[in-house]
């Protein structure tokens, strides 16, 4: 084990409606209750971090690490359209402040995955207005919390609803082609917890009782963030990308701003090299006109994905799989980092890897061999800046529920303990000293 140079941050990451606790006003809130959600169970106080943040964060630099990548909420700040609420400014004001009193950067993420319940009554992601509304709600943060940040992320894993549409036809697919669900677990390959097969079976009920939720007559009509996307509807996420960021550009001009893109190590097998590259442009190089203004890049990934001529092939046999179904496989985040690099001149910060097990020893290795390949990638000149680990806490895994353990510290949810892991400690040892 080798620490970083000085400068490199070492860090965590969470996400709001994860982490906090009572997100009363979000889309995700009010699908986690309909009869027929495709929610293994609500998130209800989450794990309490809006009012543990503290322990957390002291927690985090007590191990040694520098940095903590969090989210603010939309929907706390924007509970109603054009209604802002201070105290929740306040609030995150009071988590940035703490980071920097103990001796952490923070990097804010302004959008991670939920959104204000009015926003998809408006249409949501798939309205062209959305774009005007993100931007005015950044505008609205950074003028009062711009001067105390460095790094801002505007939208995590902005290709993740073109990801979910695919992962939706691919599952389709197999059920028309009467496959069992055993031959291959498509969810596996979306880095994120979702429950495809809830999804589908209850779509049809889900829908009108979603619709219902947000006061729309069309079942169709729900457009959250965690919804497969049209064409338009990935554009117009870029849109809303540039309109936050040239917000952010006025207001705070010393801050570097950049997205997040869930990448997958692409492996082609002999003959699937065309496909490999059709795939590469699809999660990523069509995104560059739209980042190319962009300091920084985000760059998250949890495993590989092999491809044959007829497109995913399965995990190999015998190989380990997470508690998410991922193949064990840290290794990726060094591939995918080059070839990131290889079309985005910025900076880089890996600002999600991670492993969903119950077993900290695996946890330690996955580490290991994941910060040995960013090693690699800086010692041959890749400008990679941090590395952030999913996830600090053991979390709500948005459809999953709290089924799984990503987290470096444990959280007994009928007390709300912490209990730190091996893990954390190893992570906090790669600190630049």
């Amino acid at each position: 084990m080798k620490p970083f140079d000085k400068g490199f941050l070492v860090g965590a990451s969470t996400a709001a409606h994860q982490v906090e606790g009572n997100n009363v006003h979000s889309d995700c809130w009010a699908l986690e209750r309909i009869p027929h959600t495709a929610y293994a169970e609500p998130s209800g106080e989450a794990v309490d971090h809006y009012r543990r943040y503290e322990e957390d964060i002291k927690l985090l630099a007590g191990a040694g690490l520098n940095a903590y990548r969090f989210s603010i909420e939309w929907a706390r700040i924007e509970p109603e359209e054009g209604k802002f609420d201070e105290a929740e400014v306040e609030h995150y004001r009071n988590m940035i402040r703490c980071c920097k009193e103990n001796g952490v950067e923070p990097m804010v993420t302004l959008h991670h995955f939920s959104s204000p319940a009015w926003l998809i009554t408006k249409g949501g992601w798939e309205w062209e207005g959305v774009a005007d509304c993100f931007q005015r709600y950044c505008r609205y943060v950074m003028e009062r919390l711009g001067e105390e940040l460095t790094y801002v992320c505007t939208i995590n894993e902005a290709n993740i609803r073109l990801q979910i549409a695919g992962i939706m036809k691919r599952y389709m697919l197999q059920a028309q082609q009467a496959q069992k669900a055993a031959a291959q677990n498509p969810e596996a390959a979306l880095q994120m917890g979702m429950n495809m097969k809830a999804l589908m079976e209850q779509q049809q009920l889900a829908a009108v009782e979603g619709a219902a939720a947000f006061g729309l007559a069309d079942p169709q009509g729900v457009h959250v963030f965690q919804s497969p996307c049209t064409p338009e509807g990935d554009a117009i996420i870029c849109r809303a990308h540039e309109a936050a960021r040239a917000a952010i550009r006025e207001v705070c001009p010393q801050v570097k701003v950049g997205l997040t893109l869930s990448f997958h190590d692409l492996q082609p097998q002999p003959g699937a090299e065309d496909a490999a590259a059709r795939e590469w442009d699809k999660e990523f190089r069509h995104y560059l006109p739209c980042i190319k203004g962009d300091d920084f890049l985000g760059v998250q990934n949890y495993t590989r994905s092999l491809l044959g001529p007829g497109g995913l092939l399965p995990t190999p046999e015998g190989a380990e799989l997470t508690q998410a179904g991922y193949e064990y496989y840290p290794q990726g985040l060094e591939h995918v980092i080059r070839a990131a690099a290889a079309d985005f001149k910025g900076e880089l910060f890996v600002t999600e890897n991670g492993i969903a097990t119950a077993d900290d020893t695996r946890r330690q290795a996955f580490i290991r061999t994941a910060l040995e390949g960013v090693q690699r990638c800086v010692a041959d000149g890749i400008p990679v800046k941090g590395y952030f680990h999913w996830s600090l806490l053991d979390n709500f895994e948005w459809q999953k529920g709290y089924a799984m353990t990503f987290g470096l510290i444990a959280v007994d949810r009928s007390t709300q303990k912490r209990t730190v892991k091996p893990s954390l400690e190893l992570l906090g040892s790669y600190c630049p000293r």
